[in-house]
């Protein structure tokens, strides 16, 4: 495990790549598909296939069968070496970077073509054959990374609704995850085609987003006649005379046909040109793209959080918020830069400017792989050096306050488990699901006993480990800082008379039960 990108640039080097991991039980594999050019938008779906997934590809291919005649395909921004840096720094295990030749071979002459009814409409009325070149690498290289998630943007929704019903009719591998648009501060919907604007036209595509708004507005007080809220659209677009309207227009948002009413939810969607730039937008009415729950999982010490936890996040495609795992991190910095575990004042400073990302292991030995600063440091946070230090460094209430904000900031986008002992208490008090899970002193001391014996430790006699394990819950419960306390909305779950599996399994009904929600993420 290594700080560099592995970079393949052949189709035969992907399947190997991808055959490595086929043989480790539990890995599961993500993909961003980019035409590069990487912006804050890519960085948010390639954050959130990290968040999830064991391994993370990302591919990178200006796809010529999707740009029509007279198309920017030649001017199309290719900064390469900016874009393998973001990539790296967000933690890519590999990233595809293919020419024209290697995914299209001589003599390829297969064309994805997908229902019509999706694609002579909103972008596809004025590019001819571009959603066929979509759906037809997408296809391609979906197949090639055998992904269990691949993720897109909501920006380009027309493109979703394509994907998506290619992935279903075809049955290409895995989940297609949808993420919101992300957007400057400005409101604009970021692109990579926003390089062209000059500060001027800047200045008019606002007027885009001024219209989205007021659509969302007037839907919201209750004007839900598509023809009323598109003529609104079009009337704020009109006065702004750098923009030219290609279409406005309400759709419902898998099907893409026109709707009358929008009632249950619709997508109003926007193309225009400024200056020479064509740019897309859109918003969903009456939908919104909910946050994913956050799972905080408390109880004391021997309960099983850790190991349920990381099952629990497994299944959901969430991320397992190693805490522990961070606070390895700052030790392992810490000590990179001479700063002893006793100075607490350069301990604190340290932590809030170091920059931690965590995603699944795919090693036994390693369950949570670990980046620092961009660095991956998954076996180095695991030293005997670090060991012997981490707890003197996470003893400091400081190193604790930052990281705990560092976790809440992590936690915030939705889709994370954490365990400890004050997560729902403390860290994250509005958890949409909040689990106590509880052992008898006996049967944690069972537990306790397996784990010595599996490590090939001496185990004390069982009346011994049960008066340290009751000792331990006396002293987390009296601490002065981060005491051990049940939420008072907190499930009570007792895990006595249940393996780890059925565990998980009884915590995914409850989590199905309580949010509505199916297991997809």
């Amino acid at each position: 495990m290594g700080a560099f990108v592995k970079i393949l640039r052949a189709v035969d080097a992907l399947r190997e790549f991808r055959r490595d991991f086929d043989s480790i039980a539990g890995v599961e594999v993500g993909l961003v598909m980019t035409m590069g050019a990487l912006h804050d938008g890519h960085r948010s779906l390639i954050a959130r296939a990290r968040r999830s997934n064991g391994i993370l590809v990302v591919s990178i291919f200006v796809n010529p069968r999707q740009f029509g005649q007279g198309e920017d395909l030649e001017r199309y921004p290719r900064p390469l070496e900016n874009d393998l840096e973001l990539c790296r720094v967000e933690g890519v295990d590999c990233v595809f970077v293919p020419e024209a030749e290697a995914l299209y071979p001589p003599g390829f002459s297969t064309q994805v073509v997908p229902d019509p009814q999706l694609t002579e409409t909103l972008c596809g009325l004025t590019r001819p054959g571009h959603f066929g070149g979509v759906a037809t690498v997408v296809t391609k290289v979906m197949n090639l990374v055998r992904p269990h998630r691949s993720y897109f943007g909501q920006k380009d929704a027309q493109q979703v609704a394509v994907i998506r019903q290619v992935a279903r009719d075809l049955e290409l591998p895995g989940q297609i995850v949808v993420c919101p648009i992300v957007r400057e501060a400005s409101g604009l919907a970021l692109s990579s085609r926003n390089t062209y604007l000059s500060t001027e036209e800047r200045q008019q595509a606002h007027a885009i987003v001024q219209a989205l708004s007021k659509a969302q507005s007037l839907w919201t007080g209750g004007v839900h006649d598509a023809e009323s809220l598109v003529a609104n659209v079009r009337a704020v677009l009109a006065c702004e005379p750098g923009v030219t309207i290609e279409y406005v227009a309400v759709v419902e948002p898998q099907s893409l046909q026109p709707l009358h009413q929008v009632e249950a939810g619709g997508l109003l969607a926007v193309a225009a040109q400024v200056g020479k730039t064509r740019l897309i937008d859109n918003v969903l009415l009456g939908q919104t793209q909910h946050r994913l729950p956050i799972i905080a999982i408390d109880g004391p010490a021997g309960a099983g959080k850790s190991t349920v936890a990381r099952r629990l996040a497994q299944r959901l495609g969430f991320l397992y918020m190693d805490t522990g795992a961070m606070y390895r991190a700052v030790t392992w910095k810490a000590i990179q830069l001479g700063i002893e575990p006793t100075d607490e004042a350069r301990l604190t400073e340290l932590t809030r400017k170091v920059q931690i990302r965590l995603a699944p292991g795919y090693q036994s030995a390693y369950p949570t792989r670990v980046w620092v600063d961009g660095e991956e440091v998954t076996r180095e946070v695991r030293d005997a050096q670090v060991s012997s230090q981490v707890s003197a460094v996470s003893s400091h209430l400081g190193v604790r306050t930052e990281l705990v904000e560092q976790q809440r900031q992590m936690g915030s986008p939705g889709g994370a488990i954490l365990d400890g002992r004050d997560i729902g208490t403390h860290v994250f008090p509005d958890a949409e699901l909040k689990i106590y899970l509880v052992a008898s002193a006996k049967v944690r001391a069972m537990r306790r006993a397996e784990v010595l014996r599996a490590m090939g430790l001496p185990v004390p006699e069982r009346s011994e480990l049960e008066a340290l394990i009751l000792g331990r819950d006396a002293q987390d419960s009296s601490r002065q800082h981060a005491p051990l306390r049940r939420a008072p909305d907190a499930l009570e779950f007792n895990t006595d008379n249940l393996s780890v599996s059925q565990t998980v399994e009884q915590l995914l009904n409850l989590y199905w039960e309580k949010t509505g929600r199916n297991n997809a993420p």
